[in-house]
């Protein structure tokens, strides 16, 4: 990491861009020397270089600073690329309009922002670090402000995101690259209507994902019914049904039920009600009551048998 120092601001490129404004660029931070010294007129060879020389030197930003060196003589400057924590620290930037500060990682938001940057009409905060609606409240201290990517920041999934946002930057016409409609506005001056709203809003915490974690409804998916294995008395009548089955088929797919303990379901015994459990009483009742018939006409019958025949 380096710091942006004012000799730093004067050896970074700096050029007229595609729409004929007047670009600093700091993306990255390259060291190299001034591109329009090297006689690079074209655009395009220009961001290439300043590319190229950025991932040679490697360096990093981590802090806005000193950025009075610039003596308000831009439209445009590009800080994006770098590990940018806090956007602040900003001078008096009458003249600055767009700022690019993508894949950063900008938590905080200076309060007063606008207070020096009255005329920025576009910013763009692609891939930073910004997780709650409470962190992008600053942004509405911009007076001009009309475009804005917030896009790949935590902040994003936060219930009603979009309609917040709109609700807090009253001159937004274009959030995340898609354009605000009226009806969206006047959702969001109804979804907002107070300050006790807003702060509701902002206690809602934002869906997380941590890895290794299922979420509840792929648990509960992923669980399933509960098995229940086979009693020795229909495992018995599986093998058996098994050894006198006809088809490869229907024996291996009773073997492999078998191997997994579950129960077919021509095998499954049915739950038990009150009228099949007084059947079961009747039916018990009546095996039983032939029992005792049954052993009352063998004790008969060898009475019968034991008694001598008396001849006359």
């Amino acid at each position: 990491m380096v710091r942006l120092t004012a000799d730093l601001i004067w050896k970074s490129p700096h050029f007229f861009n595609a729409i004929k404004e007047r670009e600093l660029d700091l993306r990255g931070c390259s060291l190299g020397p001034n591109l329009l010294d090297l006689g690079l007129y074209d655009f395009a060879l220009r961001k290439l270089t300043s590319l190229l020389l950025s991932f040679a030197a490697g360096n990093k930003i981590a802090v806005i600073e000193n950025l009075g060196a610039t003596e308000d003589q831009f439209d445009t400057i590009d800080l994006s690329d770098n590990e940018i924590v806090k956007l602040e620290n900003f001078p008096y930037l009458n003249r600055l309009g767009t700022l690019l500060v993508n894949n950063n990682r900008i938590t905080r938001i200076n309060p007063n922002l606008g207070e020096f940057l009255l005329k920025l009409h576009t910013l763009v905060l692609t891939n930073n670090r910004l997780t709650n609606l409470a962190e992008i409240d600053p942004l509405a201290s911009l007076p001009k402000l009309q475009y804005l990517s917030l896009l790949d920041n935590t902040v994003t999934k936060q219930t009603d995101y979009r309609l917040y946002v709109i609700h807090k930057l009253k001159h937004l016409r274009l959030l995340d690259f898609k354009k605000v409609k009226q009806q969206e506005r006047v959702a969001a001056a109804q979804k907002f209507h107070s300050k006790e709203a807003e702060e509701e809003a902002k206690k809602v915490p934002v869906k997380t994902f941590t890895p290794g974690q299922p979420e509840a409804q792929d648990t509960m998916e992923v669980q399933g019914p509960k098995v229940v294995a086979p009693t020795p008395e229909q495992i018995t009548a599986i093998k058996a049904a098994i050894a006198n089955t006809h088809t490869l088929e229907e024996a291996a797919r009773l073997e492999k039920a078998l191997s997994t303990g579950q129960v077919p379901a021509e095998f499954a015994m049915p739950k038990p009600d009150a009228n099949m459990a007084e059947a079961s009483e009747e039916a018990d009742k009546m095996d039983t009551d032939g029992q005792n018939q049954e052993s009352e006409a063998d004790g008969q019958k060898q009475d019968d048998e034991s008694t001598p025949i008396q001849e006359d």
